[in-house]
């Protein structure tokens, strides 16, 4: 049999490999370097990609959580200064009951259903308040609280604690969580020393 008839398999011959602890060439090695190399320097900026990624998540969710509180801060004391206003009226209802002597009102039964109806006027008055988150504050014999009270005078009172509320020339307000007005007290002194109390910070006047 010719040359040319033998069979594929023993006109080629294989590919030498290399023995085991032989060196690669010089070319394969920097090859090798250089595509480690450019995966190192892949992975550091894709480990960089996924930082600005989770930085951009949280900025988003901490301006989205910021956007809410306002929002609902928003909602809460949007009537604040419309509230503020409508103070005096209901400073003008208990003036008003004030006024009327407790004779005055046994003798005329006229001037007993005026000041019902006042007192009724002045009951709804505070309904309403009280449905948009509006509460007063009548802190009689209550410990004197700076972030809801303002102390005008003291008053010497040996059998009450120190800092004791007296009394109350003017109530207060809340709207819902904040001092919208102080309630004007008169604050005790003289007497022993009160338990101290675990004031918390108040929020920011309406």
């Amino acid at each position: 049999m010719s040359d040319d008839k033998k069979p594929m398999e023993e006109q080629t011959s294989p590919l030498p490999m290399p023995e085991d602890g032989e060196v690669l060439p010089e070319q394969l090695k920097a090859m090798i370097a250089a595509l480690q190399g450019e995966l190192e320097a892949k992975s550091t900026e894709l480990a960089a990609k996924q930082d600005q990624y989770l930085r951009a998540v949280a900025e988003t969710e901490n301006v989205r959580r910021r956007l809410e509180k306002e929002k609902e801060e928003t909602a809460k004391y949007a009537i604040s200064k419309f509230a503020k206003d409508m103070l005096t009226v209901g400073d003008n209802f208990q003036r008003a009951i004030a006024a009327v002597p407790k004779e005055a009102i046994e003798t005329d039964p006229a001037l007993r259903t005026l000041l019902d109806g006042v007192i009724l006027a002045e009951r709804d008055y505070r309904g309403a308040l009280e449905r948009h988150g509006i509460v007063v504050i009548d802190p009689v014999g209550q410990p004197f609280n700076p972030h809801h009270h303002q102390a005008v005078m003291e008053q010497e009172n040996a059998d009450v604690p120190a800092g004791t509320v007296l009394q109350v020339f003017q109530v207060g307000y809340l709207i819902e969580d904040r001092c919208l007005r102080p309630a004007m007290v008169v604050v005790s002194k003289g007497g022993p020393k009160a338990a101290k109390q675990d004031t918390p910070e108040a929020p920011p006047a309406a």
